[in-house]
């Protein structure tokens, strides 16, 4: 597998809709709060240059100028001069946890669900089925995880006797 350019990485990482309601410097500036809070960003990571960015997503650089003089507004980033933007510790930001992020995600595909069509009941039934798919997902890795485990040792309940010794050990000594 061919390895991947930073810019389409960053194409990947910041796939906007141009055809959403949601104006794209909004949608880029919660890309970013999400990328930010989620842990993919971490406090002192420097975040790629206002021009690099737009020029690798082809978006407008005063967009992306905007969207970081947001983000540094509310105490996301900071700016140096000469050096570029970088990331803030917003761990103890009011208001900043992952709910708001699950929050500010979900708005985003409920919007996106009814702008394909889709009623909020149609919406609901999909996510419903997505859920249990998930799930389902999730317990088979763990059964496949736990035989991996059960098949190569790892895992390995050993039990102990009263005396501190591991049980199924040959005993030595009189028993005095």
């Amino acid at each position: 597998m061919p390895k991947q350019t930073s810019k389409q990485k960053l194409t990947e990482l910041f796939q906007l809709d141009e055809t959403s309601s949601i104006p794209i410097w909004l949608q880029l500036k919660n890309r970013f709060t999400y990328l930010i809070t989620s842990g993919y960003y971490l406090p002192g990571d420097q975040l790629p240059t206002v021009r690099g960015l737009a020029a690798d997503i082809e978006i407008n650089y005063n967009t992306v100028s905007k969207v970081y003089q947001s983000l540094e507004e509310d105490g996301f980033i900071v700016s140096k001069r000469r050096q570029g933007a970088f990331v803030c510790d917003v761990s103890d930001k009011p208001g900043v946890d992952v709910s708001v992020t699950a929050e500010i995600v979900t708005s985003e595909y409920l919007q996106r669900c009814q702008e394909l069509g889709m009623s909020l009941e149609d919406v609901e039934v999909r996510f419903a089925t997505s859920m249990k798919q998930a799930k389902l997902k999730r317990d088979r890795e763990a059964r496949a995880q736990a035989n991996a485990n059960q098949a190569t040792g790892n895992g390995r309940i050993i039990e102990f006797n009263p005396a501190g010794e591991e049980s199924g050990q040959q005993q030595t000594g009189t028993g005095a």
